[in-house]
């Protein structure tokens, strides 16, 4: 029991040691490919790849509004009586959305604006679940913001590398 033990240890050591060089490699890159996503509070290295590899190409979306359609947090109006609500859209890329769901709980944990925000919309009257899904939209619409900053920049070095 002990030796299966050691063995079973050295192998979750090793495993460790591999899963922290695979995310320090995708840090580097995420570095390169899209620094100002990086650079947005609570978006770390892992979430940034994540944003980058599921959105492929963010030039294939005309407006934030058709980014926020795609991963899930543009809102879906609901009409109960004469109360006029939104709800969780349930559509759209979920890979995506639990990014963006990751970067909107770490800005609030942090405090600064999103905090502000969340007692903000709270005081309005919303719940904390709704304001948190308004949230993820500001947030999806300053990712679309950053990566079509991050898109248009590697555009242009790539032109004038080639010239």
């Amino acid at each position: 029991m002990a030796e299966i033990a050691r063995e079973l240890v050295a192998r979750l050591v090793e495993l460790t040691l591999s899963v922290r060089r695979l995310q320090r490699r995708i840090e580097a890159l995420m570095c390169e490919l899209a620094p100002g996503l990086i650079s947005l509070p609570g978006c770390a290295g892992l979430s940034a790849a994540k944003l980058v590899a599921e959105t492929a190409d963010v030039s294939r979306f005309r407006s934030s509004a058709a980014y926020a359609m795609h991963n899930g947090t543009a809102p879906i109006p609901v009409w109960s009586g004469n109360q006029e609500r939104h709800r969780l859209n349930r559509a759209g890329n979920r890979q995506l959305n639990v990014a963006l769901h990751r970067i909107a709980i770490t800005q609030m944990r942090l405090g600064g604006p999103a905090a502000d925000y969340i007692a903000r919309r709270v005081t309005m009257g919303n719940t904390k679940t709704e304001a948190i899904r308004a949230l993820r939209r500001q947030i999806s619409d300053e990712v679309y913001r950053r990566l079509r900053q991050d898109h248009s920049q590697r555009s242009t070095a790539s032109i004038a590398v080639a010239a």
